[in-house]
């Protein structure tokens, strides 16, 4: 199956593709430098393939590459960071406790 996420900033959330159909979402909020990352859905047809993690990954990744910081308000996102520790950094420091971050 192929994959394509883009950020639909029109509609604030990222998009995961699959034969060119959108199979999941994830919505945030921009205020300045701070995405608050809000919801993650996948259709279930797709569920359990990776989809929701390639999903999570990009939207972090490009988070990252514009000098941004994440709010994860999605469990999802959340539970996503802590098995990937090298993005807890995107979490503002005063903010990871709030989290559930060290």
């Amino acid at each position: 199956m192929d994959r394509v996420v883009r950020d639909n900033r029109e509609r604030r959330r990222y998009e995961i593709l699959s034969e060119g159909r959108v199979v999941g979402t994830l919505t945030y909020r921009l205020r300045g430098d701070v995405v608050s990352f809000q919801h993650t859905e996948v259709d279930n047809a797709y569920s359990g393939k990776g989809f929701a993690s390639s999903l999570v990954r990009r939207a972090l990744d490009e988070t990252r590459n514009a000098g941004r910081s994440v709010l994860p308000y999605c469990p999802y996102v959340r539970e996503w960071i802590e098995k990937h520790p090298d993005f807890v950094d995107l979490v503002p420091a005063d903010k990871r406790p709030e989290f559930g971050f060290a």
